[in-house]
């Protein structure tokens, strides 16, 4: 059986791993935190959304980011202090603006069979994540916004999406607790939300079921393709891994596999280097907070049905009873995890303009980074080395495309390494 490393546990590398099982591979989990799904599969927004399908690469996109670069509360903010990765980044985006349209189209058929396979999956490993299957309703405050909608609504429909528009009576009856006054907007009946975090989790302890191992707090400190395989597969990765007991020291070993799939997420691009590939993932930070509803009026006062709200680009999903999550905001600033309090503090004082009746008391706000490609197309395909594999580079959209990009790289690996009969791991060194 060929032995398949996936470097990280975030939700492409569990929906990776689950996939590569399926189809029989002997497959290990390598990921520096403790458990699966702490980084940016902790707490994005929760949608599941075809419907916000559109790639960025667009020139009102570029004259928005310019418009907000000063303004500290603005959806989408740059920091201006030169770095060669950014700007190389950005004009790889510029470059990419005549791809728009295709890749929308593109980018809205695979959210469409991702979230087939997502289904398919819970039920069959019954996992419970909170999922709410009740549409995605955009809303605009005028005109101009609205009719920019219109013309992605017809993309959406050249990828087999169905968006239909509505009015504002509509939209007080699709989500009677909105507060405000809107032109219009856009249903997505077939769209749905759910906890990221704890659809991880529960697919991780699947695969754990289904033998695949782990191994958690290990830090990958290099990944080197030594060709001893079969058809000049086969690498070799270098671990520090951090034991369980207090007083013990740090534990440094190399392990070979036949291949690996980097689903590193941010960190996918140091990796891709030392493998002889460019990956040029950008991290792209976005926040959220999760309001506690404590008390019946804010569980009464808080929407069921996700909203993103246009003009300030913020998402929400309620992830059951008692929990109700606002995320937004895009920052490219470099791998920075800091939590501001003024790119918070508009998520809440949205809460309370929208939906009053919602105590934001005990806002639990989160921070993460989205791994982006400058084509806002996830990187999902062979490296230049064999048995060298990637499934990363998802941007806002990992949530969503999960579980059809597992289903592809799966089979990209499937085509290239075929499963063979099993033999034991080979462990090369440790100290």
């Amino acid at each position: 059986m060929r032995q398949i490393a996936v470097i990280g546990a975030g939700i492409t590398g569990i929906t990776t791993a689950y996939a590569l099982n399926e189809k029989g591979y002997d497959v290990t989990v390598i990921d520096r935190q403790r458990y699966a799904a702490m980084e940016t599969s902790f707490a994005n927004g929760g949608q599941l959304s075809a419907s916000n399908a559109e790639v960025w690469n667009s020139w009102s996109t570029v004259l928005k980011g310019i418009k907000w670069m000063f303004t500290p509360d603005a959806p989408l903010l740059m920091n201006p202090l030169p770095s060669w990765h950014k700007y190389s980044w950005m004009a790889e985006f510029l470059a990419n603006i005549p791809n728009y349209k295709a890749n929308t189209v593109e980018t809205t058929r695979l959210a469409i069979q991702a979230r087939n396979y997502m289904f398919e999956i819970a039920a069959r490993e019954n996992i419970d994540f909170n999922h709410v299957t009740r549409g995605i309703l955009h809303i605009y405050r005028d005109k101009v916004g609205y009719d920019a909608a219109a013309k992605v609504s017809e993309l959406y429909a050249e990828g087999g999406l169905e968006r239909r528009p509505v009015t504002p009576s509509e939209i007080r009856a699709i989500e009677p607790t909105l507060h405000g006054s809107y032109y219009g907007g856009f249903f997505t009946p077939s769209d749905s939300t759910g906890d990221i975090h704890k659809f991880t989790r529960g697919l991780a302890d699947a695969c754990r079921r289904k033998g695949v191992r782990f191994i958690n707090e290990a830090s990958v400190d290099s990944v080197t393709h030594t060709g001893k395989g079969q058809a000049g597969t086969g690498v070799e990765i270098a671990l520090t891994i951090v034991p369980d007991a207090e007083d013990a020291r740090p534990v440094r070993e190399t392990l070979a596999f036949d291949g690996v799939v980097v689903c590193a997420g941010v960190g996918s691009r140091a990796l891709a280097a030392q493998l002889g590939d460019r990956v040029n993932v950008y991290p792209v930070k976005g926040y959220s907070i999760t309001v506690m509803l404590d008390d019946e009026q804010s569980q009464a006062g808080a929407p069921w049905v996700s909203l993103l709200d246009d003009q300030t680009k913020i998402v929400t999903s309620r992830l059951g009873k008692d929990r109700f999550r606002v995320a937004g905001t895009a920052e490219f600033n470099g791998e920075n995890r800091d939590i501001r309090a003024d790119r918070i503090r508009p998520l809440t004082d949205w809460v309370r303009k929208l939906f009053p009746d919602v105590n934001t008391d005990r806002a639990v706000p989160w921070a993460g980074l989205r791994p982006m490609m400058p084509d806002l197309m996830p990187r999902v395909a062979a490296g230049a080395k064999p048995g060298v594999f990637y499934n990363t580079g998802h941007g806002h959209l990992g949530w969503t495309l999960s579980c059809a990009t597992a289903q592809i790289i799966a089979g990209t690996v499937a085509s290239a390494m075929p499963v063979e009969t099993p033999r034991p791991a080979l462990r090369i060194a440790a100290e």
